[in-house]
Formats: structure tokens, sequence, C-alpha cells
């Protein structure tokens, strides 16, 4: 925990812990040595564990120059406040804890990150959601949207980078982003399929080679039970992989930019999405494509959020103090804590609905509808200022 008394205020500045009945561990996994393998943060119920180490919630300093490039601001002084503010934070986590077993399999969540961020930016929302007995997959998309990831090559000890890239010169941003999100979306079937292998009984080798056997989630986890969830780009790729991939039974997108999906798929998502938005960023065009969904499956909810902005939804807003979260425009005027008790419990109680899970989420049913405290069903679009 942090104490920043210079970053305009005193306060404490960490992730939260799960508020569910479940300890959480986490993991990070990559499969193959090629582009076209697959790279996630896993977070998962896990035993209790005396001692147990917390990873840095930024990985390597690599990631700091990546977001300094994504800000597009002078990297000479950003890199350092980075790694200055955010570089000894550390996820509330047991890092490789040991597995919980789980005789009737928990539900399973794929979760894809937004433009320029990577695969532990949205650590808060998904150990909560572990918490609650949720296994969750974290992914860093290799699309160039990362703010910079990596693989390792079948050459021992060589790592090749995947830089971030903005669109190209003379190109429509509509298409770069379309061929981004495909490949996005298809990383989160692949990860799904990824977990029905394992739970099939196949071997599959992690190339980090960490202290944690994925063969022990092979009776644990159920993967008729699943979900592609993410956050603004993320959002929008859960919804087109409720396209590319049936078994996927429902989707949370989190103040998704619905810019990229092409007009054609519409009538083809077959499954509801809960549209959970902040007041800050969405327009009346990426409304209007949300009711598009929502007026053909009564099941797709739209609520939002008062007092968020778009990065309401990140790790951010629980580690930067007040006066750099006003630079960024990082925190709204809504306690962080208590718009990710919103987020999270609405995300149960749809989950809860979806899934069919056997749980008591549904107590939060009439977040659903937008009824509570700091909320209202739909989205008013006219407070937006984009």
């Amino acid at each position: 925990r942090l104490s920043c008394d210079t970053m305009g205020g005193t306060q404490s500045l960490a992730l939260p812990l799960g508020k569910g009945p479940h300890q959480v561990g986490c993991t990070d996994v990559m499969v193959g040595h090629t582009q076209q393998g697959l790279f996630f943060r896993l977070f998962y119920p896990c035993l209790p564990r005396a001692g147990a180490q917390q990873p840095l919630w930024i990985p390597r300093r690599e990631y700091c120059s990546g977001l300094g490039s994504v800000a597009q601001r002078a990297q000479r002084w950003l890199v350092p406040l980075i790694s200055l503010i955010l570089g000894s934070c550390r996820v509330p986590v047991s890092w490789n804890g040991p597995f919980k077993p789980c005789s009737s399999g928990y539900p399973l969540i794929i979760f894809s990150h937004g433009l320029g961020a990577f695969r532990t930016l949205y650590s808060s929302v998904c150990l909560e959601l572990a918490s609650w007995g949720f296994v969750v997959a974290s992914l860093e998309h290799r699309d160039h949207s990362a703010c910079t990831t990596y693989f390792c090559t079948a050459e021992a000890g060589r790592e090749e980078w995947i830089p971030y890239q903005e669109v190209p010169q003379g190109q429509k941003e509509f298409y770069f982003r379309k061929q981004q999100i495909h490949q996005r979306a298809e990383e989160c079937v692949r990860a799904l399929r990824l977990f029905q292998d394992i739970s099939s009984g196949k071997s599959v080798p992690n190339v980090l080679q960490q202290d944690f056997d994925l063969s022990v989630l092979q009776d644990s986890i159920d993967v008729t039970k699943a979900a592609a969830m993410g956050h603004s780009f993320g959002g929008v790729t859960a919804v087109l992989a409720l396209v590319k991939e049936p078994s996927f039974r429902c989707a949370v997108a989190l103040d998704a930019w619905m810019f990229p999906l092409e007009n054609s798929l519409y009538p083809e998502v077959p499954r509801p999405v809960l549209f959970i938005n902040t007041e800050q960023f969405q327009t009346p065009e990426s409304v209007a494509k949300m009711k598009r969904l929502s007026s053909r499956n009564s099941q797709t909810k739209i609520i939002t959020i008062l007092g968020s902005v778009h990065q309401s939804h990140t790790d951010f807003t629980f580690l930067t103090g007040r006066l750099i979260s006003r630079i960024f425009s990082i925190r709204g005027t809504l306690d962080p804590y208590k718009c990710l008790d919103i987020t999270s419990r609405a995300a149960l109680a749809f989950l809860q609905r979806h899934l069919n899970l056997e749980e008591d989420f549904s107590q939060w049913d009439e977040l659903l509808e937008g009824i509570g405290d700091s909320l209202v069903p739909g989205a008013p679009f006219s407070r937006s200022h984009l």
C-alpha cells in the first residue's frame, strides 16, 4: 500500500481485496511460441497459504514504457512517473497459490482489455469475480492494441515484443480497428477452447513454466458456463465473441466502444449482453448501437453508473492520487469502491441468470434494471462530453 501525500491528499493507494467467500490466486499463462499463441493472467479461487507472495501490478518495466507510448506525452518524464507511482503496487492475490478444487465446476470468464491496456490493468474486477467463484482469464491481446506485449520464441530465453500501434497514416480507423477486433475475438475463442482442452484432459504446457500445473483445473471448470467480458475495445470484443463462438452464453461489456463492429453483425449476436456504461464516455451513436441489440433480445440490458468516467472500470482509479487522477481524467465523482461494487454485483446477477448458476447473486437483480443509488437504466448520453 502506498501513502501519497504529494499526489494531492493523503490516501492509501492499493487494489481492493475481493469481497466474495473465496481467497484468490493468480498465475500467468503463455501457450505457444508464436504470435498466434495465447497470453493471459488467470485469476481463480485458491486455498489459503501462509506467507503467500503478491505479484507486482506492472509485471515488467516494458509496460511502463508502453503506457507512456500510448499516452503520447513526453516519455522522458511520464515513464519514470508511472514507474515511481505504480511500480511497487501489488495485486492482493496469492501468486501461484494452490487451486481450490470444485466438483461442480467453476464458471469461466474470458476478459478482454481496452485499447492501450494490458492483462493486469483490470485486476480489481477480475479478482473480485474470482472471489465469488469464477475462473477468470484476462487476455493480453497481440493485435498491437495492448500498450505492449510479447511472446517467447522456441529459441531458449528469447522474447519478441509486440508494440502498440497507432492507426497507420492514410488508413481509415474503422477498417484498422475492424481487423483488430476480429483478431481479438478469435483470441477469446481460442482461450475458451484451451480451457475445453484442459477440461478434456489434454496436456497444455505453459511456456512461462510457472509453479502452477494447469492440469489441476481439469475437473473444476464447467466450460459449458462460459461468458465473455471486457472494457471499451474489450467490451465490443466480448460482443463479437458471441458471434464467433456460440459456446459463450452471454457477455458483459464495460463502457463498450461500439465503433469497430460492422453493421452486418448486429443481427448475428445470438446471446444477451449486459452493457454497464459510465456517465462521461458514451455517445448517442454508440448507445443507438447498443439499443439495436437490446431491441432484438429482451435479456440484453443497458445501465449507466452516474459519477463515473471511462477509466472508472480500470485499476488506475484505485492506484492514483487525486492530483494525478485529475490530470489524466482517471476518476469520476463517484467513490471508486462503490463503482466496483455496482459493476461486480450487476455482472454477478446477470451471469447467474444466463449461466444458470446456483448462487444468490439474484439478490442484485434490480441493478440490471438500473435501479439503485448512482445508477440509471439506459444511457443518459446527453451528459457525455465526447
